[in-house]
Formats: structure tokens, C-alpha cells, sequence
């Protein structure tokens, strides 16, 4: 699978977490970027994804999305969907790691049912990738020069909000 069909697949995905956040939630934020940088792993394991604070953007770690690729690419949009949707309730301004967690499993129960991948993920993502781990409040990436590849056309919906 190419750069390119990933990172389509990741902004068409980003929709579908909107509306459904939308549809349960009765929120939305405009104007977010989506970042791709290479995080790796480590010992412990790997962060999917983080979102800075305070900030306009969702980082998703290109490792993981490599080896899902690789494996087990049917797990690809599940995968997409789930730390998409757990960053944007960050990006809504819930840091508190547990309660993210919670409406992430709420969101995607309500709009997949319990039996689905995503919902799946939500409940229990370690089942998947029993070494994943998620980046404590105010991680910040160890690279002091972090090369973030923006993905062109990341919330298009949006662009009308800041286009008159």
C-alpha cells in the first residue's frame, strides 16, 4: 500500500470519526491538522498517536501503520479509526487519559455495536498490540528537530468554516 492510499484512507476515516463523534457527542472541532512522524518503538512498546495540547494537530506514528500494513492490513481502518477518534477527544479538550479512553469505547459502541473491530480496539486494544502504550499528559516526542509530514487535505469538510 502506497503513502498516498494511507494517507487517503486515514482522511476519509477522519470523517467517519466526526460524524460519529457528532452523532453521539453532539460536538465537533474545525481546522485540525493530521501529522505522520516516524516514532518507532521501544522495549516497552509504541505510542500510536499523540496530540499536543493546546495545539491544532493529531501525530500518528508511521511505524505501527507500516506493520499493519505489513500483517495485518484489514486491521488498517479499525486501527486508522480508533487513534483518529482517541486523539480528536483530546483535540476536544478531554486530556484525562481514562476518561478518553471511555468515550472512545462509548463512541465506537454506539455507532459500530459491540461484535465490530473498532469497538473492539476501544475496549481493549491490547488484544491487537499487546505492546502498545499510550504517551503520559505532556509527552512530548524525543526528537529536537521531529520531522512531521502533514497530510494535504486532512478535515477538507471543514475548509468552508475559515473560507468566506
Amino acid at each position: 500500500m502506497k503513502d498516498f492510499e494511507v494517507e487517503l484512507s486515514l482522511i476519509e476515516t477522519f470523517e467517519l470519526v466526526k460524524k460519529a463523534v457528532r452523532k453521539s457527542e453532539g460536538r465537533s472541532r474545525a481546522g485540525l491538522m493530521l501529522g505522520l512522524q516516524e516514532l518507532g518503538s521501544s522495549l516497552n512498546g509504541f505510542i500510536g498517536a499523540y496530540y499536543p495540547v493546546s495545539s491544532n494537530i493529531i501525530v500518528l506514528n508511521k511505524t505501527p501503520l507500516r506493520r499493519i500494513i505489513e500483517t495485518k492490513p484489514q486491521l488498517l481502518k479499525p486501527y486508522g479509526f480508533h487513534v483518529l477518534l482517541h486523539e480528536y477527544i483530546h483535540a476536544l479538550g478531554y486530556l484525562d487519559e481514562e476518561i478518553t479512553k471511555q468515550k472512545t469505547y462509548k463512541i465506537s459502541e454506539e455507532n459500530f455495536g459491540e461484535d465490530h473491530a473498532i469497538t473492539q480496539l476501544s475496549r481493549d486494544i491490547t488484544q491487537f498490540f499487546p505492546n502498545l502504550v499510550y504517551p503520559i499528559h505532556g509527552w512530548i516526542s524525543s526528537s529536537e528537530s521531529p520531522k512531521i509530514k502533514l497530510v494535504k487535505g486532512f478535515d477538507w469538510s471543514n475548509t468552508n468554516n475559515y473560507i468566506t
